[in-house]
């Protein structure tokens, strides 16, 4: 049902010529872009030939991504959304698979995997690794099958906000920008940051009447993480790379490296002891589970949120550990937590941003609390909310700054 493609200019082991794809006859009726913002499957710069062919099942419409010695690379989310299917079985017409729901009816489908990397449940954002490319259920080659579909129907993909031609190669405009924030010059004040996803990835921090502040670390499908690992004051870059479940820490111009988690996790960091040294930990969406790192390698386990949140981090009440919190991008509600000097565990919640925004977290105006943030994906806007405490029911003042690319 499923056969390697490859792109008709170049050979790539002993391929017959019937095997060659042709792009498929499509009826004159033009279908609309889709609602989602479609990039390539694959990580920032990747060059992939896509192909079809008249009797590809489901659909002639679904594209077969081959490059050379494909087995084994990365595959990441076309678009964001929420994981629906995270099929690990080889057998089957898919075999091992992944489907993701953007909304709107509209979802992807990514199979003949051989390894899925994300659970049912969890929220994937653009550009995420999902899992690799490979050969499993009904296929003689290592390839990626990808549909995008409209209540389930393989519908004429589009990428980049452009319909697809079948036979093209293309390179991956998949380069997104991921927020976050840290105070990264020491002042007790947040920068508002993104972590620009490339083959050599790299933070850029905005600094107000200052040129950019650039900290190269990691590559594309590495997730991002800040912290003040030496206890000096400002904050230094940090990723974690599922594929590898390793943290790769940088400061004092060396990189540290451990392992930790699971590939399905996502990294948080954080003062949990109020040392002035920060440590990493892990958010396991499948578990709705915070596991935190302390010095010596001891973990914590917290027990917060659900699958579809997103994990946020910050020192809510000023007492100099920093607390954890969920934020969910449904309902753009922040659940917060601490813990007060008698042990006593709170939780507290705030609306802010919109459906669909992402959540950073950041002390904004130096008075040693976390406040809140959101950024917009699709206006790379950060709204900045200043209050008298995170859970205050008014805020003092909110301040917007457009900075990193939009989708």
């Amino acid at each position: 049902m499923h056969v390697r493609r490859t792109a008709t200019s170049v050979a790539i082991g002993t391929v017959l010529l019937s095997c060659l794809t042709l792009a498929p006859a499509h009826s004159a009726a033009r279908r609309s872009a889709p609602a989602a913002d479609y990039e390539m499957p694959f990580p920032c710069g990747d060059t992939w030939t896509g192909t079809t062919r008249a009797n590809h099942s489901p659909s002639s419409k679904a594209i077969d991504w081959n490059r050379a010695n494909d087995m084994g690379a990365p595959v990441v989310a076309s678009a964001p959304g929420v994981v629906t299917t995270a099929n690990k079985v080889s057998s089957g017409g898919y075999g091992k698979s992944v489907v993701i729901d953007h909304g709107n009816g509209e979802d992807s489908l990514y199979a003949h995997l051989s390894v899925v990397s994300v659970s049912v449940g969890q929220r994937i954002d653009q550009g995420m690794q999902i899992g690799n490319v490979g050969s499993t259920g009904n296929s003689t080659g290592s390839h990626l099958h990808f549909e995008e579909r409209k209540s389930r129907k393989v519908v004429p993909p589009y990428l980049h906000g452009t319909k697809f031609v079948f036979g093209s190669t293309l390179k991956s405009q998949n380069c997104v920008d991921v927020p976050l924030a840290a105070d990264w010059t020491g002042d007790g004040i947040a920068e508002p940051t993104v972590f620009r996803r490339a083959a050599k990835s790299k933070f850029r921090i905005l600094r107000p009447g200052k040129p950019v502040l650039i900290k190269r670390l990691g590559t594309s499908t590495d997730e991002p993480v800040a912290g003040d690992w030496d206890g000096k004051g400002g904050a230094n870059p940090g990723v974690f790379t599922p594929a590898t479940k390793t943290f790769s820490l940088k400061y004092k111009g060396k990189v540290t490296t451990f392992v930790m988690g699971g590939r399905t996790d996502k990294p948080v960091a954080g003062d949990w002891n109020g040392d002035g040294k920060w440590e990493v930990g892990l958010w396991r969406a499948g578990k709705g589970q915070f596991i935190l790192r302390a010095a010596n390698g001891t973990k914590t386990k917290i027990k917060l949120g659900g699958k579809d949140d997103i994990p946020v981090t910050g020192d809510w009440d000023g007492d100099g550990r920093t607390d954890i919190g969920v934020f969910a991008p449904a309902t753009a509600r922040f659940t917060l937590r601490k813990v007060d000097e008698e042990g006593t565990v709170w939780l507290g919640t705030i609306t802010y941003g919109k459906p669909g925004d992402l959540p950073v977290t950041g002390d904004w105006d130096g008075n040693g609390r976390t406040d809140l943030g959101v950024w917009s994906p699709t206006t790379a806007t950060f709204s900045l909310r200043k209050a008298s405490e995170p859970t205050a029911a008014r805020a003092r003042s909110i301040s917007t700054v457009k900075f990193g690319r939009p989708r």
